[in-house]
């Protein structure tokens, strides 16, 4: 048999493509390398615009089902603001796309098995543990590999390569990837056993050389990253490393971390660098990329599922739409993609500038920059982009002479 679409990898871009194209019955083959889906330490939350993607998608109610858990609200701290002051001024967050409250957060292991799942039950075949061996594009797409001890190779019109950042289906087709400089470290761990966190709050802050981020699940269950210099590459590195980055979440800037400090770990703390990579066209001859296997955004924003799920639309409406027989035509995808990407790069570096980088100059720059912001609200319009989606904010936000108002340095 040829399949209409052989996907590799099992995460939530490849599960959710595959539950869609099966329900729209499309012969679908998913192929994931792991046996149990394991904490990645990312890809939880979803901004408003990709909760919009999966309403599109028809996947919203399944990861409500699944304990989806939205966030109504968002509060930035900073030392140099009176952390009363911070709370006063908190964001609602339903105002970003219509009928969604806010972003919506799920437990990644969780997430992608309830899509994995519900591929199976819409038809797809679902392999695992699977070891991809050979893949080869072109007129005649096909993948060799291997599971439960046999050796297969299967034909498909398409293979869609959604296996993550070291994608054997890009490096397959040839697909260069660029990545810009690190800007720096990013860790994150899951805590539970704290009931007093406000369960609606998402934070942002940032007090001497610890930026933080902190995202309810539900249930007394927070997500939480701490940004830190690249030159402090061991600074929760050990047996008690857990331990000590929950203990630089007591700041003072932020009182209501002090719960979070006091929290149990429930999973591992995993550092990686901030930073961007993209292609510049996600597709060739026999192959389509989506998700990180397609380049992805600094996680500061945290993007990744959002920029996935609107992958897997669009990707997924142009196979829909492309007559049987005809090669589909993945042109405006990548066009689409790229401008997507670029407008997130941009909106990602200004966020990592203010609330990322530490010492005097990066403190005194943020304190003008929420005093300035509190009289000009436009220099916090790469926030728009983030919330609501790229396409949303103003395409003079995206230029240098923006980035230069934001951060406070003058241009001619």
């Amino acid at each position: 048999m040829t399949y209409d679409l052989v996907i590799v990898g099992g995460g939530i871009g490849g599960s959710a493509l595959a539950a869609v194209m099966a329900r729209a019955g499309r012969r679908v083959l998913l192929l994931e390398k792991s046996l149990q889906y394991e904490d990645r330490v990312r890809g939880e939350w979803i901004a408003p615009w990709g909760v919009t993607e999966t309403k599109r998608l028809g996947l919203y109610d399944l990861l409500m089902g699944a304990g989806g858990h939205h966030i109504t609200d968002h509060v930035t701290y900073d030392e140099s603001l009176p952390p009363a002051e911070c709370e006063q001024a908190a964001l609602p967050l339903g105002i970003f796309a219509p009928d969604v409250p806010g972003p919506l957060c799920l437990g990644h292991p969780h997430h992608c098995q309830t899509l994995y799942d519900a591929a199976a039950a819409a038809g797809a075949e679902t392999l695992r543990p699977v070891i991809v061996e050979k893949i080869t594009l072109g007129s005649d797409p096909s993948v060799t590999f291997s599971h439960a001890g046999e050796t297969r190779t299967v034909q498909a019109l398409l293979i869609v390569g959604a296996e993550g950042r070291q994608s054997e289906v890009r490096a397959a087709a040839g697909i260069p990837l660029h990545q810009d400089k690190p800007h720096h470290w990013f860790a994150g761990l899951l805590v539970e056993n704290v009931p007093e966190v406000n369960p609606q709050r998402q934070t942002i802050g940032t007090e001497g050389n610890f930026g933080f981020l902190t995202f309810p699940q539900g249930n007394g269950r927070v997500r939480v990253y701490g940004g830190y210099a690249l030159e402090e590459k061991g600074r929760f590195h050990g047996e008690e490393g857990a331990r000590r980055f929950l203990d630089a979440f007591r700041v003072a800037c932020a009182p209501q971390n002090e719960a979070l400090a006091k929290g149990t770990p429930a999973g591992p703390l995993f550092s990686y660098f901030n930073n961007d990579s993209w292609t510049d066209e996600p597709f060739s001859e026999g192959c389509v990329l989506i998700g990180d296997a397609a380049g992805w955004n600094d996680p500061i924003n945290g993007l990744g599922l959002s920029i996935t799920y609107r992958d897997v639309r669009i990707v997924s409406d142009i196979l829909k739409d492309t007559p049987a027989g005809a090669a589909p035509d993945f042109a405006p995808y990548a066009e689409e993609r790229a401008e997507r990407m670029r407008r997130l790069r941009f909106a990602g570096q200004l966020q990592a500038a203010l609330d990322m980088e530490f010492g005097p100059e990066a403190r005194e720059r943020r304190r003008l920059y929420h005093q300035r912001k509190a009289a000009d609200p436009s220099l916090g319009l790469h926030g728009v982009a983030i919330m609501a989606g790229p396409e949303n904010a103003p395409a003079e936000i995206f230029t240098e002479a923006h980035r230069a108002r934001v951060l406070g340095k003058v241009t001619a």
